[in-house]
């Protein structure tokens, strides 16, 4: 079983937006999860197309130190999930010498890829057994 982990920092993106897109990948195959990113309309969806398919670069680097036969169409996203990083605090000057505090939030994301314990049982495999 091959897994790997691709974590990018600081992005300015709120955790709360960045989420919305996570859930939308969370349990796909890699490959579909990138097509589900390139044509989704959020913000968000460009950082996480581009730690996606950075997994899955690790997953074959990994895969080739350890000697491992690895299928891009058997990884799968195992765990994706969107922590809080740090706020930047901006004031916006308003009337009468007032100001607002304006709050920048930044988010660190993670995302892990696997291949199932068996290869055979990937829905993938299942599907093209299933059509022929």
């Amino acid at each position: 079983m091959v897994e790997s982990i691709a974590r990018v920092r600081h992005i300015r993106v709120t955790p709360q937006k960045a989420r919305r897109v996570v859930a939308l990948i969370k349990g796909k195959q890699a490959e579909e999860a990138l097509a589900i990113l390139k044509f989704a309309p959020q913000g968000a969806s460009e950082p996480i197309y581009k730690l996606v398919a950075s997994a899955i670069a690790n997953a074959r680097v990994t895969a080739d130190k350890t000697n491992e036969y690895l299928d891009d169409a058997d990884l799968y996203v195992k765990n994706a999930y969107v922590d809080e990083g740090t706020t930047l605090k901006r004031f916006r000057p308003r009337a009468q010498g007032r100001a607002f505090q304006i709050k920048k939030r930044t988010s660190h994301i993670t995302v892990v890829l696997a291949t199932p314990e068996n290869a055979e049982a990937t829905p993938a495999r299942a599907n093209k057994k299933a059509s022929k």
